[in-house]
């Protein structure tokens, strides 16, 4: 097994620097990842509504997994869409197989 290579990233978040391990060829995710979440803390930080920093990154998080429950609703509707849409095709194919054989006998 091929060792996986670490490497230390710094970002941002809210002016504060932080230094994270991650796997090299994830840093690029990882400053887009701390990047979207600097905007989400600031939007925060902004309402005025919530001081502190850490009830800032508290409610950030709790935000951004609002957002994620959303997003993988509608893609399980979807796929439940998709898999509706699939099954109709399925049965139709399979109807006209069954019609196409009688046709030959």
């Amino acid at each position: 097994m091929s060792e996986e290579r670490v490497t230390r990233v710094g970002v941002r978040l809210l002016d504060r620097e932080y230094q994270v391990a991650c796997p090299a060829e994830e840093r690029a995710d990882l400053l887009d990842s701390a990047e979207y979440l600097d905007a989400k803390m600031r939007e925060v930080r902004d309402s005025g509504k919530v001081t502190g920093l850490e009830r800032i990154a508290v409610i950030s998080a709790l935000n951004l997994a609002n957002e994620l429950i959303k997003l993988r609703r509608q893609g399980s509707t979807v796929d439940g869409d998709v898999g509706a849409r699939l099954r109709v095709l399925r049965e139709r194919v399979e109807s006209a197989l069954e019609r196409g054989q009688q046709l030959e006998l």
